[in-house]
């Protein structure tokens, strides 16, 4: 376990697909930074920090766990329920290619293009318990939330013989594994926790307008890595998930600044960052299936959608913080 391991045999290993996948991993834990500067500028002030700390704290416990246990569960070679333990402490994740997930890519690079992903979850989670929960059992939380949902989840959809991919389930970056249950994870969390005390009582409006549009340019930014470095390799299949992601996350942003000018007669920075975030939401389990035309009408469809849900969610008692789920 001191030692490194042997070199991969150079014939099996393309060095520009593997460049791509270490570059995607940088881009994709730039995103959770951009989350951190996203919901620490539309909370209040005296929440700011310890809100932008639950994306950042992330960063350091989930990439331990995910090299003691959280690889091993979510793509570990075991049953159609989980991936066991065989790769526990990244043993056995080597420097060669898994024909079962890259064949051009060294299995370690992969490990840590998954990890990113593993990490910006429980993080998303976090906006919708911001001033409610002590930042302790926050820690607590996605500790056990990550072992115990997410490792699995991805197992079940991206893993070497999952019972939801053996179904043929299809989920190019996230959709599904990223995305449903952070979003489902969050309306559960803040039903349990209940509304802030001051909840409908006191205006909570953003702090800072310019670190959401900072985080959500990051996002924007992080999000090619997320998309189009789940092709695990550099090809056509990339290019057109790059150029779905930009052109969805685009014309949701269009439209719900032309949604906001329909309801309110003024656009808003908030509603243009949270736009393009939701268009990148949306694409994100189909960026490399679909045409780029399709792109456009999935970034309008998404951004009507969760314009609606946030409607929807202001006239009930629940406290989803920063509307993660909607």
């Amino acid at each position: 376990m001191i030692t490194a391991p042997i070199l991969a045999d150079a014939a099996a290993v393309s060095a520009g697909d593997t460049a791509w996948v270490l570059a995607s991993t940088a881009l994709v834990m730039v995103m959770t930074v951009g989350l951190a500067f996203f919901y620490g500028g539309l909370v209040r002030p005296k929440n700011a920090l310890n809100t932008m700390m639950m994306s950042m704290v992330a960063l350091g416990l989930i990439s331990v766990q995910w090299v003691l246990v959280g690889y091993s569960i979510g793509f570990g070679h075991g049953t159609p329920w989980w991936g066991g333990l065989g790769w526990v402490g990244f043993r056995g994740v080597g420097l060669d290619p898994d024909p079962a997930y890259a064949a051009t890519i060294p299995l370690q690079a992969h490990a840590m293009f998954q990890a990113m992903f593993a990490i910006i979850t429980p993080a998303l989670i976090s906006g919708a318990i911001v001033e409610r929960m002590h930042f302790r059992a926050y820690v607590v939380f996605i500790l056990l939330w990550a072992t115990l949902v997410y490792d699995p989840l991805a197992h079940w959809v991206w893993g070497a013989g999952g019972w939801l991919q053996k179904l043929g389930a299809l989920d190019f970056a996230g959709g599904t594994v990223v995305h449903i249950s952070a979003g489902v994870s969050a309306l559960v969390a803040a039903r349990m926790l209940g509304p802030r005390k001051d909840f409908k009582r006191a205006p909570i409006v953003p702090h800072n307008v310019p670190l959401v549009l900072l985080g959500a340019g990051l996002l924007w930014f992080g999000w090619f890595g997320f998309n189009a470095g789940s092709a695990l390799a550099a090809n056509g299949l990339a290019a057109l998930a790059f150029t779905n992601t930009n052109t969805a996350a685009a014309a949701a942003l269009v439209t719900w600044v032309c949604l906001d000018l329909a309801r309110g007669g003024k656009a808003t920075a908030v509603g243009a960052a949270t736009g393009l975030v939701v268009g990148l939401v949306g694409i994100t389990p189909a960026a490399g299936y679909i045409t780029v035309p399709a792109s456009i009408a999935v970034g309008v469809l998404a951004a009507i959608v969760s314009y609606t849900a946030i409607q929807i969610r202001a006239t009930t008692r629940l406290d989803d913080s920063l509307d993660v789920f909607s």
